[in-house]
Formats: structure tokens, C-alpha cells, sequence
């Protein structure tokens, strides 16, 4: 069974405005080492979607149910496009601070996230200020921090969206890396279909708003993914089929559904 099922999820929120309906049935399934990459028009509730699944958010009907071994549901550790560093704390104590809360002792903590700080080639940085870093270091003790604080499901909004091409391709691979070292099951929202190709095992295709599943896609292609090669031959028809969806979406939300 799996680790993680959305049982038919909704979201409205309700202002003077009126309700706004950002999420409608929303069902799917994910395993305890799925990389899961959620893709969907701007406005189709990817982000709130995350929330509900960290538990930041409830639900306006559905569930969303865990299953753990023992019987608690599992940790979560979500990553935003903005790092959200302590800017007080130096990359270590950043990396450390998850751990710190489970009352892991210092000695301890400082040596699991010297550990992957050492994995994203920060080791040199760890006593630094995150001011003292570019976007795409402090994404990358972003990541050390989801990845040591031992938690079972990352969910990921976007975190490379704000990054240049090159940048972002390393920021990639270095996901891939850990997640490959520690397996865990990642919902990583992306625009991106190429970015979504090359991390996911899956891809759901979400509706324009309210959201909704349209279309669950397998990726097919043998890990390690390498854009750059003529591997990436073999994904044009699944980048096809998801920009036409995505295309028919984005028409939809903009023209209405008789254009």
C-alpha cells in the first residue's frame, strides 16, 4: 500500500469576496520512494495542494491519508522557491535546525549535517551567513536541511523556478543525488516539463483551476536522465502529450471553455 493517498481532497477559501474554489477531487496515489512531479497552469492550486499535504492546510473535504509503519503519519519537510533560511544562522546551524527540534543533541545534529553539506559542496561555506551565499547556494542548504532533517516526504514547491538554466540544471542533479542515497517519497511542483521528465517516475497533470487531476503520465526513461543526450529523443512524446494538456488548460482558464 502505498505511503501517501488523496482521497478525494477540495479546497475552497472564503473571503467578503465570496468562496474561491481552488482544488476540486482530487485523487491520487504515491509509494514511499516515488518522485512525484506535479505540473499544472499557474492559479491551478499545485502550492495549496502542498500545504494540505504538510498539514498546513486542511482540507474543505476529502482526506489525505498516511500509512507508516507505526501508525503515526510520516514527517514532512517542504521547500519553497524562497530558501526561507534564518538569516542569523550560519549554513550549519540552517542545515542543523530540523534536528535541533527532535531534540537531537549538538554534537550529533552538527555532525548528520556537515554530512550534506559536504553533499551539495558547501563544506567549504558552513560557517558563512545566508547573505554571504548566491540564490542557488542558499537553495542548496535549503535542500541539506529537507534531506538531514530525516523526514519521509519532501515536498517541494518550485525551488529552482528563480535560477538560471545552468544553475538550475546542477540544483537538478544534485537532488537526484541525495534522493537517490536517501530514498523517500518527493512531490516537487515544476512550469517545467523538461525539469519534470527529468526528475519524475510520474507526472500529474493538473486541471486549470479548480484543481484537479487531469492525467497521471509515467516517465519511462532509464535513470540516470541526461538532457543533453540523445536520450531526451525518446521524452519528445511525453513532452508533447503534457504541453498539449497543459496548452488545452491554459486556453480554457483564459477564453472559457466554449473557445
Amino acid at each position: 500500500m502505498g505511503v501517501l493517498e488523496a482521497r478525494n481532497v477540495s479546497k475552497v477559501f472564503h473571503s467578503p469576496r465570496g468562496p474561491t474554489e481552488a482544488l476540486r477531487s482530487v485523487d491520487f496515489t504515491a509509494g514511499h520512494n516515488d518522485f512525484l512531479c506535479l505540473v499544472g497552469p499557474s492559479g491551478c492550486g499545485k502550492t495549496t495542494l502542498l500545504k494540505i499535504l504538510a498539514r498546513i492546510l486542511e482540507p474543505t473535504a476529502g482526506e489525505v491519508v498516511f500509512h507508516s509503519q507505526n501508525g503515526c503519519p510520516p514527517r514532512s519537510a517542504l521547500v519553497f522557491q524562497e530558501h526561507g533560511l534564518f538569516p542569523w544562522m550560519t549554513v550549519l546551524e540552517n542545515v542543523a535546525f530540523g534536528l535541533e527540534m527532535q531534540g537531537v543533541g549538538r554534537k550529533e545534529r552538527a555532525e548528520a549535517a556537515l554530512g550534506f553539506i559536504r553533499s551539495v559542496g558547501l563544506e567549504r561555506y558552513r560557517g558563512r551567513y545566508p547573505f554571504e551565499l548566491s540564490v542557488g547556494m542558499r537553495q542548496r542548504v535549503a535542500l541539506a536541511r529537507a534531506f538531514v532533517s530525516n523526514a519521509q516526504i519532501l515536498l517541494l514547491d518550485e525551488p529552482f523556478g528563480s535560477l538560471d538554466a545552468q544553475t538550475r540544471l546542477l540544483l537538478q542533479q544534485e537532488l537526484l543525488a541525495l534522493w537517490s542515497l536517501e530514498k523517500k517519497l518527493v512531490v516537487f511542483v515544476t512550469h517545467d516539463i523538461d525539469e519534470a521528465i527529468l526528475l519524475g517516475d510520474r507526472i500529474l497533470v493538473m486541471s486549470g483551476a479548480p484543481g484537479t487531476i487531469r492525467e497521471e503520465l509515467q516517465v519511462d526513461l532509464p535513470r540516470p536522465r541526461d538532457p543533453t543526450s540523445d536520450q531526451w529523443v525518446a521524452a519528445s512524446p511525453l513532452k508533447r502529450a503534457v504541453w498539449l494538456m497543459l496548452e488545452q488548460e491554459v486556453r480554457r482558464c483564459l477564453y472559457g471553455k466554449g473557445s
